[in-house]
């Protein structure tokens, strides 16, 4: 049992490593909830086909790593409680 929580605890930390990098390189430049709001939002090319530039991809990373890290926070937990 004591393997499995230095495996886990490993993934952990190269997951929160890799999650903190994709986070910081991310562009800031998504008018959000409030242009949609304002009516800012278009339906362009671009708009539709977002996920499959670098930006989209970036991001699509970063929600399957953070999905990835409570898995494994939960995980960390169970293991240190047994």
């Amino acid at each position: 049992m004591e393997i499995a929580k230095y495996i886990v605890l490993v993934i952990y930390i190269i997951v929160c490593i890799a999650l903190i990098i994709l986070a910081t390189i991310q562009s800031n430049k998504q008018s959000g909830a409030s242009a949609t709001i304002t009516g800012s939002s278009t339906n362009s090319f671009y708009e539709q086909n977002k996920g499959r530039t670098k930006q989209g991809k970036l991001k699509r990373w970063t929600i399957i790593l953070g999905i990835v890290f409570v898995i494994l926070a939960i995980a960390l937990g169970i293991l240190y409680l047994v």
